[in-house]
């Protein structure tokens, strides 16, 4: 079992910057990929950014140049910068992880809530 937190959600105007924080507690060693999703009002999750355990990346169109995905594997966490924000980004933002031998990203946080105002 892998538990995560989120933090560093808030409102923010458009083209401005936040950075999210996702620690990740229990069977961390587990851990192969991490990455984030969001979900905006009446839409489905989508997904935003992965790293693997070698920090690899990959980014959702709609992000590429403007996060930035990071993972500290001392301290078990993954981080998301995000720049030139834009109202199309609101959502709340989960961090997601997938363990070796799994094929999906089954342990998920809380969510935490970005809003950018035009």
């Amino acid at each position: 079992q892998v538990q995560l937190v989120e933090s560093g959600g808030g409102l923010v105007q458009a083209g401005g910057s936040l950075r999210l924080s996702c620690a990740a507690s229990g069977s961390f060693f587990s851990i192969n990929a991490m990455g984030w999703y969001r979900q905006a009002p009446g839409k489905q999750r989508e997904f935003v950014a992965h790293i693997n355990s070698i920090g690899t990346t990959n980014y959702a169109d709609s992000v590429k140049g403007r996060f930035t995905i990071s993972r500290n594997n001392a301290k078990n966490t993954v981080a998301l910068q995000m720049n030139s924000l834009k109202p199309e980004d609101t959502a709340v933002y989960y961090c997601a992880v997938r363990l070796w031998g799994r094929p999906d990203f089954g342990s998920w946080g809380q969510g935490t809530q970005v809003t950018v105002s035009s």
